[in-house]
């Protein structure tokens, strides 16, 4: 007898529908093909032991299932609730009348309980897009799928549920969320404030610059100094995600299974920080059968680089095309697959290998040979893409002891939002560029022009402080986002003045 059950495999963000096709006939053997993995392959002993621990049992028969297409490689152990059913129906122990109006995920235990799998929410997607009834997955992603409207969502905590289910008509409990009340819930509550902040109100101010235009952002300060702290915060200040942005960037946190359990849409932006020992492959994605990596799970979101000297050069050179491209294309042999990697990068390091540099009353210093090898580190076509440079001192104690609580990160996540909304108006034409620091050399000379006394001002800071030639666009592009911020239509000289301050790593003397 030939039945046939619904699964899907996962291909960068997306995923495919693959048809299970189940023959029992007279003979002895099971033969799975389709290009199966070993997870898949081994999925038979783990089925035959479910099965017959729910007292039912792995027919002894000739079993042929074939996995189609068959030229596309599926991977994992999700496969296990939907071959078992097939099995079942196509050696008659149930029926199974209505079966293909569903597609079917999920991991088996040998007790016949269900485990999570990855991809849920693409898969949902692809489900209501194929035009699927509902789809049946494990309880721990029911929330996730959930999120797609117009498809029935079943989460079942064992393979005896679903039996039931197509068997005896026996009922399961749809899984129902508002999206839109499930994302809006968080929206105005995030885990770290930027009124723990003691001080620092210049790299505060230089935060909500970034944040406004978008700007990658370097920080450069000893140990101790608040640079970290004052990375974790920056996504509070960042507008909050439109209802798509949610969804893009739960698909990507979906597809590597780092949805927490019973957590549907992520409303608050994502913030990396991997540590300095990461791997290319990593960093951009990728492996023998490619995963997202840590740009692509910081999509709309903050990729923090601490210590950014630390990482191995080969690895910060990968980044560049991300930078501007926005997306990662990872090319195998036998297939491509791109993931979204629109990020702001926000990197912190120490001035010199000691942690310190120029410092009197420092433990140990470094000599300028030693300072300039360390700074070396980072190439300039890296450095190139980051907008903001700003140096953070250590913050005095009568600042660290004060009582009173700085601004709240809602209060300027208000202004930023404003300024964005400025951006997105003014850019509403280009499908490619959304706020300040994605403009192009055209671009910026449309939206920068500058008046006289300010075209002298940047011409006298440049030559005086040795600034380099490609400090110029970017200080413009600020100049514009602080000029956003004050809801000014032109650029004036004051914004000038406060863009060349963020530019400490091209004067003479840093990078030589």
């Amino acid at each position: 007898m030939l039945i046939k059950v619904y699964g899907s495999a996962v291909f960068g963000v997306e995923a495919t529908t693959i048809t299970i096709e189940v023959n029992v006939a007279t003979g002895i053997g099971y033969h799975l093909v389709g290009l199966p993995d070993n997870a898949v392959r081994e999925s038979s002993f783990r089925i035959a032991a479910a099965l017959q621990n729910n007292d039912y049992k792995f027919p002894g028969k000739k079993i042929i299932v074939n996995m189609a297409p068959a030229d596309l490689r599926k991977e994992g152990s999700a496969y296990d609730l939907s071959l078992s059913l097939g099995i079942l129906a196509a050696s008659g122990q149930i029926k199974a009348e209505n079966i293909s109006d569903y597609l079917i995920m999920g991991e088996l235990s040998l007790d016949g309980s269900l485990q999570p799998i990855r991809g849920a929410l693409p898969i949902a997607i692809k489900a209501k897009e194929d035009g699927f009834k509902g789809f049946i997955l494990p309880k721990q992603n029911a929330k996730e799928a959930a999120i797609v409207s117009g498809l029935e969502v079943y989460g079942v905590e064992n393979i005896t549920e679903v039996i039931n289910f197509f068997d005896t008509g026996a009922v399961l409990e749809q899984t129902i969320i508002n999206t839109r009340e499930e994302f809006y819930k968080n929206l105005d509550h995030p885990e770290h404030d930027f009124a723990d902040v003691k001080g620092q109100e210049s790299i505060k101010r230089c935060m909500e610059i970034a944040a406004a235009g978008g700007h990658n952002i370097i920080l450069i300060g000893p140990p101790g100094a608040g640079k970290t702290m004052l990375a974790k915060r920056l996504p509070s200040i960042l507008p909050p995600m439109t209802l798509r942005e949610a969804l893009e960037t739960t698909k990507i946190h979906s597809v590597v299974g780092r949805i927490k359990e019973h957590v549907g849409l992520m409303s608050q932006r994502p913030f990396r920080s991997p540590h300095h020992t990461i791997s290319d492959v990593a960093l951009v994605g990728g492996g023998a059968y490619p995963q997202p990596g840590e740009i692509s799970l910081s999509h709309n979101g903050v990729l923090f680089l601490d210590e950014l000297p630390e990482f191995k050069r080969g690895v910060l050179e990968v980044m560049r095309q991300p930078l501007e491209d926005r997306e990662v294309t990872i090319s195998r042999a036998k297939f491509t697959v791109t993931y979204p990697s629109s990020f702001m990068l926000v990197a912190s390091m120490n001035p010199s290998p000691s942690g310190y540099f120029n410092d009197p009353d420092a433990p140990a210093t470094s000599s300028p040979a030693e300072m300039q090898r360390y700074l070396g580190k980072i190439s300039g076509p890296l450095l190139d893409r980051i907008d903001i440079h700003i140096e953070v001192t250590p913050v005095p104690f009568d600042k660290l002891s004060e009582e009173r609580r700085g601004e709240t990160s809602v209060e300027i996540r208000k202004r930023v939002t404003r300024a964005r909304q400025l951006q997105t108006e003014r850019f509403q034409e280009s499908d490619t560029v959304h706020y300040n620091a994605q403009m192009n050399v055209k671009q910026i000379r449309k939206y920068c022009a500058l008046d006289e006394a300010s075209k002298s001002l940047l011409k006298t800071a440049m030559e005086r402080l040795n600034l380099s030639a490609r400090a110029y666009d970017r200080i413009l592009k600020v100049s514009r986002t602080i000029a956003d911020l004050e809801n000014s239509a032109n650029i004036q000289g004051s914004h000038i003045s406060e863009a060349i301050q963020y530019r400490s790593l091209d004067r003479d003397g840093w990078l030589g």
